[in-house]
């Protein structure tokens, strides 16, 4: 039954492929650590600000923290790159581009056999 109307959800294909699952892993990691490290410098900020004796201790761990978390997204770029390394990208080129490919060799080995067909060295010598 149609009833005229555009569907609520659609689904759509993805812009590019899922992450490899322990780059994902790395990645959810360096989130949270991160999130959590921001919570930390507010509370580190929010403390200094009321004067309380918690902000030392909370800056001091903030900075370790953020020493952290640097640590944390350095370890995705770096499973990102020993990924790629270790399993490599796979593409495989569309048909079309294939077929553009063979015609262009096509056309390119015509040319040359025409070429060749072309006066020989003796006809070029005599003139």
């Amino acid at each position: 039954m149609d009833t005229g109307r555009q569907a609520l959800w659609q689904e759509e294909p993805a812009a590019r492929p899922r992450m490899a699952d322990p780059v994902r892993t790395a990645a959810v990691r360096a989130v949270i650590i991160v999130a959590l490290t921001l919570i930390q410098a507010m509370v580190a900020f929010l403390c200094t600000l009321a004067g309380s004796w918690f902000a030392f201790p909370a800056v001091l761990s903030t900075v370790a923290s953020t020493v952290v978390a640097t640590w944390g997204v350095l370890d995705v770029w770096v499973t990102r790159q020993v990924w790629v390394q270790r399993n490599g990208v796979r593409s495989q080129p569309s048909s079309t581009a294939r077929e553009l490919r063979r015609e262009r060799r096509r056309a390119r080995r015509q040319q040359r056999r025409e070429s060749r067909k072309g006066p020989s060295r003796i006809d070029r010598a005599v003139a």
